[in-house]
Protein backbone atom coordinates (compact mmCIF):
# COMPACT_ATOMS: atom_id res chain seq x y z
CA UNK A 1 0.00 0.00 0.00
CA UNK A 2 0.91 3.62 -0.69
CA UNK A 3 1.57 6.03 1.72
CA UNK A 4 2.47 9.61 2.67
CA UNK A 5 5.86 9.17 4.72
CA UNK A 6 6.82 12.21 7.43
CA UNK A 7 9.98 13.42 8.47
CA UNK A 8 11.64 16.53 10.14
CA UNK A 9 14.04 17.01 8.09
CA UNK A 10 15.04 18.63 4.54
CA UNK A 11 16.10 16.68 1.82
CA UNK A 12 19.83 16.48 1.13
CA UNK A 13 19.80 17.62 -2.48
CA UNK A 14 17.25 20.15 -1.77
CA UNK A 15 17.56 23.84 -2.67
CA UNK A 16 15.02 24.72 -0.41
CA UNK A 17 17.04 26.10 2.84
CA UNK A 18 19.48 27.92 0.69
CA UNK A 19 19.56 31.59 2.28
CA UNK A 20 17.38 30.43 5.13
CA UNK A 21 19.82 31.14 7.96
CA UNK A 22 17.40 30.35 11.10
CA UNK A 23 14.73 27.82 10.75
CA UNK A 24 11.72 27.32 13.57
CA UNK A 25 9.69 24.82 12.06
CA UNK A 26 10.05 22.31 9.32
CA UNK A 27 8.67 19.17 7.83
CA UNK A 28 8.69 17.32 4.98
CA UNK A 29 6.32 14.57 3.22
CA UNK A 30 7.40 11.97 0.89
CA UNK A 31 5.02 9.78 -1.20
CA UNK A 32 6.75 7.46 -3.71
CA UNK A 33 4.60 6.78 -7.57
CA UNK A 34 4.64 6.27 -11.20
CA UNK A 35 4.51 9.45 -12.75
CA UNK A 36 6.74 11.02 -15.82
CA UNK A 37 4.76 14.54 -15.40
CA UNK A 38 7.66 17.46 -14.86
CA UNK A 39 7.71 19.54 -11.74
CA UNK A 40 5.54 22.28 -12.77
CA UNK A 41 2.73 20.09 -13.60
CA UNK A 42 2.87 17.87 -10.73
CA UNK A 43 3.38 21.17 -8.17
CA UNK A 44 -0.45 22.15 -10.16
CA UNK A 45 -0.97 19.00 -8.94
CA UNK A 46 -0.65 18.90 -6.11
CA UNK A 47 -1.53 22.31 -5.19
CA UNK A 48 -5.30 22.05 -6.24
CA UNK A 49 -6.65 22.31 -2.50
CA UNK A 50 -10.32 20.55 -2.05
CA UNK A 51 -13.16 22.51 -1.46
CA UNK A 52 -12.86 21.91 2.56
CA UNK A 53 -9.24 23.32 2.92
CA UNK A 54 -10.02 26.16 0.68
CA UNK A 55 -12.84 27.00 3.65
CA UNK A 56 -10.36 26.88 6.42
CA UNK A 57 -7.90 29.27 3.98
CA UNK A 58 -10.83 31.75 4.01
CA UNK A 59 -11.71 31.22 7.74
CA UNK A 60 -7.88 31.86 8.38
CA UNK A 61 -7.74 34.58 5.97
CA UNK A 62 -10.99 36.36 7.46
CA UNK A 63 -8.67 36.25 11.20
CA UNK A 64 -5.21 37.34 10.13
CA UNK A 65 -7.04 40.08 8.49
CA UNK A 66 -8.28 41.35 12.04
CA UNK A 67 -4.80 41.66 13.58
CA UNK A 68 -3.34 43.35 10.43
CA UNK A 69 -1.48 40.36 8.83
CA UNK A 70 -1.55 38.73 5.21
CA UNK A 71 -4.45 36.67 3.94
CA UNK A 72 -3.39 34.07 1.62
CA UNK A 73 -4.87 33.09 -1.76
CA UNK A 74 -8.49 32.40 -2.38
CA UNK A 75 -8.92 29.51 -5.24
CA UNK A 76 -9.84 31.94 -7.31
CA UNK A 77 -6.38 33.77 -6.84
CA UNK A 78 -4.53 30.90 -7.91
CA UNK A 79 -2.46 30.83 -10.97
CA UNK A 80 -1.21 27.95 -13.04
CA UNK A 81 0.83 27.87 -15.86
CA UNK A 82 3.23 24.65 -17.60
CA UNK A 83 5.97 26.29 -16.40
CA UNK A 84 7.15 28.42 -13.96
CA UNK A 85 9.47 30.92 -13.69
CA UNK A 86 11.07 32.76 -11.22
CA UNK A 87 9.28 35.48 -9.60
CA UNK A 88 5.97 33.96 -10.84
CA UNK A 89 3.19 32.56 -8.98
CA UNK A 90 3.16 28.90 -8.95
CA UNK A 91 -0.64 28.47 -8.23
CA UNK A 92 -0.76 30.19 -4.61
CA UNK A 93 3.06 31.53 -3.67
CA UNK A 94 5.97 33.26 -5.49
CA UNK A 95 8.70 31.16 -7.06
CA UNK A 96 11.62 31.99 -5.85
CA UNK A 97 14.19 29.21 -6.44
CA UNK A 98 14.30 26.29 -9.33
CA UNK A 99 15.37 23.89 -11.47
CA UNK A 100 14.29 20.43 -13.07
CA UNK A 101 13.75 18.81 -10.00
CA UNK A 102 12.53 21.44 -7.51
CA UNK A 103 10.25 24.55 -7.18
CA UNK A 104 10.85 26.70 -3.97
CA UNK A 105 7.88 28.95 -3.42
CA UNK A 106 7.80 31.30 -0.27
CA UNK A 107 5.77 34.17 0.93
CA UNK A 108 7.15 36.62 3.83
CA UNK A 109 4.92 38.58 6.56
CA UNK A 110 5.85 40.60 8.94
CA UNK A 111 5.07 37.79 11.73
CA UNK A 112 6.99 34.81 9.83
CA UNK A 113 8.22 33.85 6.66
CA UNK A 114 8.02 30.31 5.01
CA UNK A 115 9.11 28.52 1.83
CA UNK A 116 7.53 25.58 0.40
CA UNK A 117 9.14 23.40 -1.67
CA UNK A 118 8.20 20.46 -4.57
CA UNK A 119 11.09 18.19 -4.92
CA UNK A 120 11.48 15.31 -7.31
CA UNK A 121 13.27 12.38 -7.09
CA UNK A 122 13.35 9.94 -10.06
CA UNK A 123 14.56 6.69 -9.77
CA UNK A 124 13.40 4.54 -13.17
CA UNK A 125 9.70 4.10 -13.78
CA UNK A 126 8.93 5.38 -9.67
CA UNK A 127 9.20 9.13 -8.55
CA UNK A 128 9.79 10.28 -5.11
CA UNK A 129 7.76 13.36 -4.26
CA UNK A 130 8.90 15.63 -1.50
CA UNK A 131 6.75 18.28 -0.17
CA UNK A 132 8.58 20.38 2.40
CA UNK A 133 7.53 23.70 4.59
CA UNK A 134 10.17 25.49 6.26
CA UNK A 135 9.32 28.80 8.83
CA UNK A 136 11.17 31.62 10.84
CA UNK A 137 9.25 33.17 13.18
CA UNK A 138 9.80 37.48 13.13
CA UNK A 139 8.38 37.93 16.25
CA UNK A 140 6.09 36.49 19.13
CA UNK A 141 2.80 37.12 16.76
CA UNK A 142 4.68 34.59 14.51
CA UNK A 143 4.85 31.65 17.12
CA UNK A 144 0.69 32.37 18.22
CA UNK A 145 -0.48 32.49 14.70
CA UNK A 146 1.61 29.49 13.67
CA UNK A 147 0.61 27.48 17.15
CA UNK A 148 -3.64 26.56 15.62
CA UNK A 149 -2.12 26.57 11.88
CA UNK A 150 0.69 23.82 12.42
CA UNK A 151 -2.25 20.87 12.74
CA UNK A 152 -3.97 21.80 9.67
CA UNK A 153 -0.83 22.48 7.67
CA UNK A 154 0.05 18.48 8.30
CA UNK A 155 -3.79 17.52 7.72
CA UNK A 156 -3.67 19.43 4.20
CA UNK A 157 -0.49 18.69 3.02
CA UNK A 158 -1.56 14.68 3.71
CA UNK A 159 -4.49 15.52 2.28
CA UNK A 160 -2.57 16.89 -0.69
CA UNK A 161 -0.17 14.18 -1.05
CA UNK A 162 -3.32 11.67 -0.87
CA UNK A 163 -4.73 13.12 -4.17
CA UNK A 164 -1.42 12.47 -6.08
CA UNK A 165 -1.49 8.99 -5.00
CA UNK A 166 -5.04 8.12 -5.65
CA UNK A 167 -4.94 9.54 -9.41
CA UNK A 168 -2.50 6.90 -10.22
CA UNK A 169 -4.89 4.18 -9.57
Amino acid sequence: MKKVKRTNKVPENSIIAKDFVKTDYCDSFQIVTQNDDTIDKITTDIFQTPKWADILMGIRNSVVKIVGLKGGGRKMDTHSSDFYPIGSKAVYFTVIDRNENEIVMAENDKHLNFKVSVLLDRHGNNVAINLTTIVKFNNFLGHLYFLPVKPFHRIIIISLLKRILKKEK
